[in-house]
């Protein structure tokens, strides 16, 4: 049996029966069962992790690492249930440094993945002393959820992140879920003056409550965390089920710390002086915006107008709720008196933060000022397990800062790359009047356009981006509807998102049939509404596997997902009833 894992640098092969060291190497099949890997130590329970153990004579996927040395266990206090013991050591092996993973096809150039394995929404996000900090939902042990962990990365301009080692482990009281990070600088907790505070939901169903708010802090700016021997500092009432993903802020104008949690379809929020004792306050969103949904991942904060009016922004992302299906982030703007949030528009008003299909659990870092700074998980839950990568599951889209402008009375949130994203740009060059054009002679697959555009008042117009294996990604505006339109359907690969559905037909009132119809919930076309006539600005970030496109400085964002046979390298701009112009395309190759 082979085995592979790790970073995408040079291929080793490991016999996973051979070898010691401080590393258990574990091959892993993803079609098989669970079994239960326990390390226990004086009679406590260290670690719990459900894994796909690959069986005698079977071909591993890949093999992933469990560092025992951070247990300070040893093979004696590691146990297995599911399986018989001394078959399981005949399939794992010992080394001392963790294996290597070869290249990966799909995986991105400069978007953030995880290194190996399964990766969901972006945790715990802070900022401090010129380091920015990126935790995630992670499984160490498969490329499909399970066994959730905050992973760890880091980053000086998010753009360039360091892999770190797993912030937080999955423990006898239940899976790390998601939540949020501050930076106590005031030990208003009284662990220490800057001490990072991070908040997780506990999700055990073998508990009395289910999904619980726990507390971990750090001492060393992040990198390792002590889990607080009081959790759970919150628990649910009333019945609630779904109680999980704190985000917790400072309120200045009351002093006090303020944490939002979802619970079932509604937010509700906390207050605290302490960090860790915390009382009810109020609750908002039921019947608010797509319904019924699971209400996700919060994140509140204040955006200021370019004329200086100041809004309270809650972000909720819903799964399924997207106008498209599956999973999306939605927000609403209105007041907050430091116990209440109104939103200024009715109940069916619904805002989406990006229209594409693959941006959802947006979060935003805390400790960063002025700025409001968002990160997306880009992918959809409809398909995020089966796309076409191998050794890894998924990827963050760019880090996108946060406006707030308005328009026919509303208030609406923009979306743009962060300025950082700069730090990427290689070679570059600037054309105008482009109708047909050659990206680059040969492209890896990550560039940025840039384009001014001149729009006409009827018809279709856009461009397409291609390849030579015959991939069409469709980018167009059609006046009629006035919308703007990103098409994927001939983008590549895209058959792994088609499934089957089954109609019941009643036959002349005495027996019922079925009729079979295929549907894909990856091939399809995303639109969002605006004013399609006149000049427009666009951006558009192409990273291999993603498609990522801004218009008008935000105020349109769209983040789909692509699978292209090869790169897409050429640009041919169309226009169905004439009068369409791109005036300046900016052509920048990116790369770290």
């Amino acid at each position: 049996m082979k085995c592979f894992l790790g970073l995408p640098l040079l291929l080793l092969l490991l016999d996973c029966n051979g070898g010691s060291g401080r590393y258990m190497v574990i091959p892993i099949r993803e079609t098989n069962g669970e079994v239960t890997l326990t390390i226990e130590k004086g009679g406590e329970t260290l670690y719990v992790a459900d894994i796909r153990l690959a069986g005698e004579g079977e071909e591993a996927d890949y093999c992933v690492p469990l560092d025992l040395e951070h247990f300070g266990a040893s093979k004696r206090d590691v146990h297995f249930s599911g399986i018989d013991a001394a078959q399981a050591w005949k399939l794992i092996s010992f080394s001392d440094a963790p294996p290597e993973v070869p290249a990966e096809k799909y995986r991105p150039v400069y978007h953030h993945t995880p290194p190996y394995g399964w990766m969901n929404d972006a945790n715990g996000l802070f900022y401090k002393d010129g380091v920015y900090h990126l935790y995630y939902q992670y499984n160490p042990f498969a490329c499909v959820w399970g066994n959730m962990h905050w992973g760890h990365s880091a980053s000086t301009d998010m753009v360039h992140w360091e892999h770190q080692p797993v912030a937080l482990y999955r423990d006898a009281y239940g899976h790390i879920f998601s939540g949020s990070s501050v930076v106590d600088i005031d030990n208003t907790a009284g662990f220490g003056a800057g001490a990072i505070v991070s908040f997780y939901t506990s999700y055990n169903t073998e508990r009395e409550y289910i999904q619980t708010q726990c507390l971990a802090y750090s001492l060393d700016d992040g990198m390792t965390f002590t889990k607080y021997e009081g959790n759970p500092v919150l628990v649910p009432f009333d019945g609630i089920k779904d109680f999980r993903d704190p985000k917790v802020f400072w309120y200045e104008q009351e002093s006090k710390w303020i944490m939002i949690v979802s619970a079932d379809k509604e937010m509700r929020f906390y207050s605290s002086k302490n960090l860790r004792e915390w009382e009810y306050m109020s609750a908002w969103g039921e019947g608010y915006g797509v319904q019924p949904r699971q209400f996700e991942c919060p994140d509140f904060f204040q955006l200021t107008t370019a004329e200086g009016e100041t809004k309270w922004v809650m972000i909720v992302n819903v799964n399924p709720g997207c106008y498209f299906g599956g999973s999306a982030t939605q927000y609403f703007v209105g007041e907050f008196d430091g116990r209440e949030f109104t939103c200024d528009s009715p109940k069916e008003t619904v805002k989406w933060l990006d229209w594409g299909k693959d941006h959802y659990a947006t979060v935003c870092f805390s400790n960063t000022g002025d700025r409001v700074i968002a990160v997306p998980w880009m992918s959809n839950w409809q398909y995020g397990t089966i796309v076409p990568t191998r050794y890894f599951r998924s990827a963050n889209a760019i880090p996108r800062q946060l406006g707030l402008f308005k328009d026919g009375g509303e208030y609406y949130v923009s979306a743009y790359p962060v300025a950082e994203l700069s730090k990427l740009e290689k070679e570059s060059r600037t054309l105008s009047g482009v109708s047909t054009t050659r990206l680059f002679d040969t492209t890896d697959g990550a560039y940025e356009l840039d384009l001014d555009l001149t729009v006409p008042a009827a018809g279709r117009s856009g461009f397409r981006l291609t390849n030579a294996a015959g991939d069409v990604v469709d980018l167009y505006f059609d006046a009629a509807l006035q919308r703007f339109v990103f098409d994927r359907t001939k983008s590549g690969i895209v058959d792994f998102g088609e499934r089957s559905t089954t109609h019941e037909i009643e036959n002349h009132g005495r027996r019922k049939t079925y009729s079979m119809d295929y549907v894909n919930d990856f091939a399809l076309a995303t639109w969002a509404p605006m004013a399609v006539k006149g000049a427009h600005r666009m951006k558009i970030l192409y990273d291999l596997t993603s498609l990522e496109v801004f218009i008008d400085g935000g105020r349109v964002a769209m983040t789909n997902l692509v699978f292209p046979n090869e790169p897409y390298d050429r640009l041919e701009a169309y226009s169905d009833k004439g009068g369409f112009t791109v005036d300046r395309l900016t052509i920048t190759r990116l790369g770290l």
